[in-house]
């Protein structure tokens, strides 16, 4: 239905910003509920942000909230996760991850989402 890539990781020293893009190279991303989720040195993936279509109400995890912006631009079919105030904490593989509307579930679960992106790498040095 759609094809997520994610894009913008890189190395970056602690306390910088980096900004990163899930773009879909085929099908369209306004039908679905979108998040981040990311997997780190102990190979467990966790949710990051959700945003709805309206964009009216984004979700954080309390890790990330304050530090982290989620955003959504549906007539460019892309997602963005703008990261600030950065720590060696943060350092994973971010994933972005799309759900069906209207479906009842924990938006922060993995089960919620069913297309995936393969990832991309942010390093933070101290």
């Amino acid at each position: 239905q759609v094809q997520l890539v994610e894009s913008g990781g890189g190395l970056v020293q602690a306390g910088g910003s980096v900004r990163l893009s899930c773009i879909a190279s085929e099908g369209t991303l306004e039908p679905y509920l979108l998040a981040w989720f990311r997997q780190g040195p102990e190979n467990e993936r966790t949710f990051v942000a959700a945003i709805n279509w309206a964009a009216d109400s984004p979700v954080y995890a309390d890790s990330v909230k304050g530090r982290f912006t989620i955003s959504r631009d549906n007539a460019k079919n892309t997602m963005s996760l703008e990261m600030n105030s950065l720590t060696p904490e943060d350092t994973a593989v971010y994933y972005c991850a799309a759900g069906l509307r209207f479906r009842f579930g924990v938006v922060s679960s993995e089960e919620r989402y069913r297309y995936w992106g393969q990832g991309t790498q942010v390093t933070v040095s101290s």
